[in-house]
């Protein structure tokens, strides 16, 4: 072969991806003076992200060893380092690699009292969260923590009361968290005390006028309240860390860490500089703050608060991908998917034990046109802007969470939810599996912009405290909304379209399986409209309708439960027909306004007679809806059913949920919870 032919081939070689500089290998061992290869990998995810830029090949892939990083600064992914290329960070043949936001502590133990050790490390540290062996310990508190409590982990009515309080040498720097009298929650800093009373820092974490309960709170992080395994406290005036020691650790080989980020990674950009094509795969995410004394955004006129924040933080962003990855023992957020983003996908990951929300889906309030904050916030009609949809690009779109196993949130904060939606145009919730929530585990705080589709989901075990939520709840407070309901008639009987303003694309609601501890199963709260919801196995909390317009709730299964229409508007314009029902309807007014409440089945017969008394339901009919197999949760319904002949059809029973193996294997179902029968 001629000279030239071979050194054409070898140059062609080395143009192939993956021969020039566009991976690199990275592991716990290796050094920044490293090149960066298999061999010699280099030591940190930012000393091999500072090579992207000047990379020769179009895509960058950085394989991470297996080991634990310890990240000391969140790592920024903007464009101007991505530089357009498609970068992948993954792991390397699936070695196990854990990104923490945590840095390791190496105390030296010796004993203070009988059950009690200390360690001297340095004054002044940042000691938010201790971990040992990857697991957080808890602050010394009181109440003592209590898995099996309802509210909490367990709370006291005399948590700050002036007896227990002057038993306190220095309370400072101390917390005391609480439910709201509506059963959200509330969290406050100890900045110093009068007498026997504490002076209290916080309480913005609601975005309702809200008190501390006077029953459910306890406080935290109090050095007399060191009393039970598993407790530690810090005095950051003298350095000494106290621990109590869980029961069965070996304090000789135990590892210590102490969390120091509130986030891990933020890909940063803009709607007119987008970070785009970046997937981030197979790895732990873990070790972070708590944020719930951070500054935080009311969403709108919604119940909540957020700190835009998480483990990964996306934001000016287009093609990202975050999936196959596992989030655990997290202080906030796990993704927050933030403003301007298009075709981000979260898919197949697992996150568990989680302090705030799973997933968050929140535009900027500045994209809405009329940008109301606050529940009685009012919209007055001579100054509304009614142009429908919103007034920038500033939002996430075309956005996906897919089979995602969530479980376990809210382990510190309360008003959380598996997925989370507010001020966001077209998201798509499909096949995840979320339960043990204490609120939602699927919440949409408002209207803006609707086109959102929820399918195929599995949500259980949720509304685990409270009682005003549903696994799936909404809000709609949008600008036509009031709290009057005679105003909100007023306003909409002139103008129809009013509701239709922000919600300018339909919500959909389709063939999941719903179950609520102690709400609905499905609430459509104050304002919500604009809904198809159809197909859904509502297995216990049954479906509220509170103020909203253009519902239509068709051939779904309320079992345990029934349909819950609370307050509607004049010409609602709602459909509840083709349903099957367990129980008589539960009206707080019951009102002639929809177009149709009719055509359902109801398995007590004397249910339907009942509801016939709202002058509804004249074309239904009861019995025994003859379901497959309720053992095996087939609630389809035999070919003879007399539900058949009301309009009901059957969906599949065999789809809810994840779809990923490994995940459905972990993923646990609802309890049966049985049938009302006759």
């Amino acid at each position: 072969m001629p000279d030239k032919m071979i050194a054409l081939l070898a140059l062609m070689i080395l143009m192939i991806p993956g021969n020039a500089q566009d991976r690199f290998y990275v592991s716990p061992e290796g050094s920044v003076a490293n090149p960066g290869t298999l061999a010699k990998p280099l030591g940190s995810l930012q000393a091999a992200l500072s090579k992207v830029t000047m990379a020769k090949s179009k895509k960058v892939v950085i394989y991470l060893r297996g080991g634990r990083y310890h990240t000391t600064k969140t790592i920024a992914l903007t464009p101007e380092l991505v530089n357009n290329h498609e970068l992948e960070i993954t792991t390397y043949n699936h070695e196990a690699a854990v990104i923490s936001g945590s840095t390791r502590l190496n105390p030296v133990w010796r004993s203070y009292t009988q059950t009690i050790l200390q360690a001297t490390l340095v004054p002044g540290l940042q000691l938010d969260r201790l971990f040992c062996n990857g697991k957080p310990l808890l602050m010394a508190r009181y109440p003592n923590f209590d898995s099996t409590a309802a509210f909490l982990n367990s709370t006291a009515a005399d948590a700050i009361s002036a007896q227990r309080v002057k038993r306190w040498a220095n309370p400072i720097g101390g917390y005391v968290h609480a439910l709201d009298t509506a059963l959200g929650d509330l969290h406050y800093r100890i900045k110093g005390r009068s007498r026997d009373s504490l002076l209290l820092e916080g309480g913005w974490q609601s975005n309702r006028t809200a008190t501390m309960h006077k029953e459910h709170r306890f406080v935290e992080n109090v050095f007399e309240e060191l009393d039970a395994p598993g407790e530690w406290f810090y005095n950051p005036a003298t350095g000494v860390l106290y621990l109590y020691p869980p029961d069965g650790l070996n304090i000789k080989t135990a590892v210590f860490e102490r969390s120091v980020l509130d986030d891990i990674i933020r890909v940063t950009g803009s709607a007119e500089n987008a970070v785009s094509n970046i997937s981030i795969s197979g790895v732990m995410f873990t070790g972070t703050n708590r944020t719930f004394m951070l500054p935080r955004e009311p969403l709108l006129r919604s119940d909540l608060t957020i700190y835009r924040g998480g483990a990964i933080v996306t934001e000016g962003a287009r093609n990202i991908t975050i999936s196959n990855c596992t989030f655990e023992w997290l202080g906030g957020n796990a993704v927050l998917v933030s403003r301007y983003n298009r075709n981000v996908a979260i898919e197949h990951n697992h996150m568990h034990d989680i302090g705030g929300t799973a997933i968050a889906f929140v535009g900027d309030p500045r994209a809405v046109r009329i940008p109301a904050s606050g529940y009685a916030a009012l919209v007055r009609i001579d100054k509304m802007d009614k142009t429908p949809g919103p007034k920038t690009n500033n939002y996430p779109a075309l956005c996906r969470a897919t089979d995602n196993l969530i479980q376990h949130l809210g382990s510190i904060e309360r008003m959380v939810a598996g997925v989370q939606i507010s001020m966001a145009l077209d998201i798509t919730i499909s096949h995840n599996t979320i339960h043990d929530v204490p609120r939602a585990g699927i919440e949409v705080g408002d209207g803006c912009w609707g086109g959102h589709l929820f399918e195929y989901n599995d949500v259980y075990n949720t509304v685990l405290s409270g009682g005003d939520h549903g696994a799936y709840s909404s809000k709609g407070r949008d600008r036509f909304w009031l709290p009057g309901i005679t105003d909100v008639d007023a306003l909409v009987g002139k103008d129809p379209g009013l509701p239709l303003l922000d919600v300018i694309k339909p919500i959909t609601i389709r063939n999941n399986r719903f179950h609520s501890k102690h709400g609905w199963a499905i609430n459509l709260g104050d304002g919500s409209s604009n809904y198809r919801v159809y197909e859904n196995l509502c297995l216990n909390g049954g479906l509220k309708l509170s103020t909203g317009f253009y519902r239509a709730l068709q051939n779904n299964i309320l079992l345990n439960s029934t349909f819950h229409p609370q307050v509607w508007y004049v010409n609602s314009r709602d459909v509840f027909a083709n349903n099957i029902v367990a129980a008589e309807y539960a009206p707080l007014s019951m009102q002639a306004c929809c177009r149709k409440v009719d055509s359902n089945f109801f398995i007590q017969p004397a249910a339907l007679i009942a509801v016939q008394n709202f002058a509804t339901d004249r074309n239904s009919l009861a019995g025994d809806p003859q379901f497959v197999d309720p053992g095996a949760f087939d609630y389809r319904v035999t070919p003879g059913s007399k539900a058949l002949a009301v309009g009901f059809r059957n969906f599949t029973m065999h789809e809810f949920g994840v779809i990923d193996p490994i995940l459905k294997a972990k993923a646990g179902r609802p309890r049966i919870t049985g049938v009302k029968n006759p």
